[in-house]
């Protein structure tokens, strides 16, 4: 349970609801609550949570209070704004397998029968009636003690159905056996699918009484069960945690504390295969992080001292120190588990229509069982046959599976989501990917690397590569500037260590120049080379030439007076960016490439991953307008980006995709958050919002296909009342187990 300030005058409160077991709980709930002056709820029943607004005067006590006086029970939030660890409902799991067992045991016989002539001997009735006793008074109660709640406020819900319905079927098997004639020695009757006929004093529903109980309590176990695993991929994201850690104390020690009494500038140690405790920095140490549970990505990840780490993750190798700059609430793991509960809390618009259908069900089934009742007396057709058709219509009605029908979907679609690093904010999220045509890529950080790297080298005629990657790599080594980095990174990288300078000197706008192994070594633009008299041969002054028609930057290495190479540096392509392009032109999406970087750089990053349309030189302020014009021409947009001056134009866009190794703002901006930092997330994330979106659909065609097919037929008499609780029972399992087939969804 969570509170968090909203705004000045408004707070959000999340609470945990129970007692609920239909969708027209939820509704009810959410319209009581909506009452309340300067409130507005939602109420997911797969959930069982209240995502409430209130302002004014309003307090959570008040709001609490309301949901007791609907007949239900809400949980008070605690006091820290960390995601709820609540998710583990076994302890409703148990109690209800209980009843399910014992139903099962008593009914089965019953059931068996009711339906085969041959087993009813001479006293089957009575003992059907001691079998049947338990199953409608202790097995059934939870449906009779909702239903008795609810009738005190006024209410009626899917128990209210259940209730009436098995125990008029039992008090007219009573009837029947004690003052009509079904209690005569010998008396047998056939299994019929569909009403009986007569008088009714021969014929005992005890089989329909039992029977129903026991489908409704195996459909509401294995429903239980089911949204159990849809909610597991939250559960384990809870759990990934840390639960204890090494805090380094000043005089030098350690000790052992747990997690939460980690402060922000705490530091701690973490040894190989030990998790991170929080999110930090390096300050001693390097190793191989294995982030998969977080990112989805299976490849460590080198870190060293001033790299940022992230709570959760796996020292995998070496023995870090971490400073931690995010502790409770704030870090990325607490982050990310609440954009996950915020996305299964919400409903897609079709849900917000089934709500509507499922808070005035109930009364018209009851309305519609009175009428059937009515209609077969008024022709003629024996009570017998009246009271059965209405028994059938009563049991037969399911608002459950139009309830389950959303939250379920989301509950599974936004888990493996989570699991994969992809996170999906709510499901109006969703309905967005079904209607996205254009997808506008930044270049910096998502399509590219976002780094200067060294792209190439080219030396001169007779000259080794290696020698210019070592002596112009151990002299930009000691500069700080990016283009010196890139070029000591890329000559470590392919070496190895390297060589100290014995001199060195930068050169403000030009370069470095140094003493390297005796050799006299300039490295920087052509005129500082110019500026020592050196002169460049034709082969390099090629590749110069090469390297700026392409818009990537030339960097000169010269020793002893001779100038030796060229080095190409760039904001290198991501090696995935390719095959994303390719996945994102399958989803039928027409990207385009958007920087502020000059033309010829952006066509060459363009052409590299195959990207047609670019738009370059765009200003920071100018891209929300970019996003803006192509939305005028009729296009859906979907923007991927990943920096501050993505935000705007994410917020803009009809679905933002921002880039989990962006900034903040970006992130907070964005409807759905790539944690991988691979731009193949973003075809993957697309896939999956539509996928999600699919199964909610299917799930609410066939709950509202379900019940205008199944009424019709029971108020025409054409369904035993045991064959339309198997039918209503199966449906809410059918919606559930569509929705969890999302759990197999994978990458790529």
């Amino acid at each position: 349970m969570t509170v968090r300030t909203a705004g000045a005058d408004i707070a959000e409160v999340e609470l945990a609801i129970g007692g609920m077991t239909c969708a027209s709980c939820a509704a009810r709930i959410e319209k009581k609550l909506n009452r309340m002056e300067g409130v507005a709820a939602t109420v997911n029943y797969a959930t069982e949570k209240a995502r409430v607004s209130y302002g004014g005067e309003t307090t959570v006590a008040d709001l609490i209070a309301t949901v007791e006086a609907t007949g239900y029970t809400a949980e008070r939030p605690a006091p820290s704004d960390e995601p709820s660890r609540k998710e583990d409902d076994s302890g409703e799991l148990r109690p209800l397998g209980r009843r399910l067992v014992t139903a099962t045991a008593l009914a089965a016989p019953v059931v068996a029968m009711a339906m085969v002539p041959a087993l009813q001997f001479e006293y089957w009735q009575w003992l059907s009636l001691t079998l049947a006793a338990p199953v409608v008074t202790y097995a059934a109660w939870p449906f009779h003690k909702a239903a008795f709640t609810n009738a005190r406020h006024g209410a009626a819900t899917m128990d209210t159905l259940v209730s009436v319905g098995t125990s008029a079927a039992f008090l007219w098997s009573l009837w029947a056996l004690f003052l009509g004639t079904a209690g005569t020695p010998g008396m047998t009757h056939p299994f019929e699918l569909t009403i009986a006929r007569g008088d009714g004093a021969g014929n005992i529903y005890l089989e329909a009484a039992a029977g129903v109980t026991a489908f409704v309590l195996a459909g509401r176990y294995f429903e239980a069960r089911a949204k159990r695993k849809a909610g597991a991929a939250l559960r384990a994201l809870l759990e990934l945690g840390a639960k204890d850690v090494a805090l380094l104390t000043p005089d030098g020690g350690e000790k052992t504390v747990p997690v939460a009494e980690l402060r922000t500038g705490d530091r701690f140690l973490v040894r190989p295969g030990e998790k991170i405790a929080t999110d930090g920095t390096v300050v001693e140490g390097s190793s191989a992080v294995d982030a998969s549970m977080l990112t989805g990505e299976s490849v460590p990840v080198e870190v060293a001292v001033g790299d940022p780490v992230t709570g959760a993750t796996v020292n995998v190798d070496g023995r870090l120190v971490v400073e931690a700059t995010r502790v409770g609430a704030d870090t990325r793991l607490a982050r990310t588990a609440r954009l996950v509960e915020d996305a299964q809390n919400g409903k897609a618009a079709a849900q917000r229509l089934a709500d509507r259908v499922s808070a005035v069900f109930v009364p018209v089934v009851i309305a519609l069982a009175l009428g059937t009742l009515g209609f077969w007396l008024g022709n003629g057709a024996g009570p017998t046959a009246a009271f059965t058709a209405a028994v059938a219509v009563l049991i037969i009605a399911c608002p459950c599976a139009l309830g389950l029908a959303t939250p379920t979907a989301l509950l599974v679609g936004t888990g493996r989501g989570a699991q994969l690093g992809i996170l999906i904010k709510g499901p109006e999220v969703l309905e967005s990917t079904r209607r996205v045509d254009t997808v506008v890529l930044d270049k910096t950080g998502t399509v590219t690397t976002g780094r200067m790297t060294l792209l190439a080298v080219h030396p001169a005629d007779g000259v080794d590569e290696t020698e210019v990657l070592r002596l112009a790599g151990a002299l930009e080594h000691s500069s700080e500037h990016p283009i010196a980095r890139a070029v000591a990174d890329g000559a470590r990288e392919k070496l190895g260590e390297l060589p100290v300078p014995e001199d060195f000197a930068g050169v403000p706008g030009l370069g470095v120049q140094g003493v390297v192994d005796g050799h006299a070594v300039l490295v920087g633009r052509d005129r500082l080379l110019r500026e020592w008299s050196l002169e460049l041969p034709e082969d390099l002054a090629r590749a110069v030439e090469r390297a700026e028609r392409a818009g990537h930057t030339a960097v000169l290495a010269a020793w002893d007076g001779t100038a030796r190479a060229v080095l190409e540096i760039a904001d290198a392509v991501k090696e995935t960016s390719p095959e994303a392009i390719r996945r994102l032109r399958a989803l039928g999406l027409r990207p385009i490439l958007l920087t502020g970087d000059n033309e010829a750089v952006a066509r060459t990053v363009a052409r590299e991953v195959g990207v047609e349309d670019v738009i370059a030189e765009v200003l920071p302020q100018d891209k929300v307008d970019v996003v803006k014009r192509l939305q005028t021409e009729g296009r859906s947009v979907a923007m991927v980006g990943d920096g501050v001056n993505d935000a705007a134009a994410l917020a803009q866009a009809d679905l933002g995709l921002a880039m989990g190794t962006g900034t903040d703002a970006a992130i907070e901006a964005g409807d759905l958050t790539l944690v991988r930092g691979d731009l193949r997330a973003a075809a993957d994330a697309v896939r999956l919002a539509r996928r999600t979106l699919g199964t909610i659909r299917s799930n609410l065609f066939w709950a509202f296909a379900y019940n205008v097919a199944a009424l019709p037929l029971a108020a025409a008499g054409l369904l035993n009342p045991m064959l339309a609780g198997a039918a209503m029972a199966f449906s809410s399992v059918f919606v559930v187990g569509n929705s969890l087939r999302l759990r197999t969804f994978r990458a790529g």
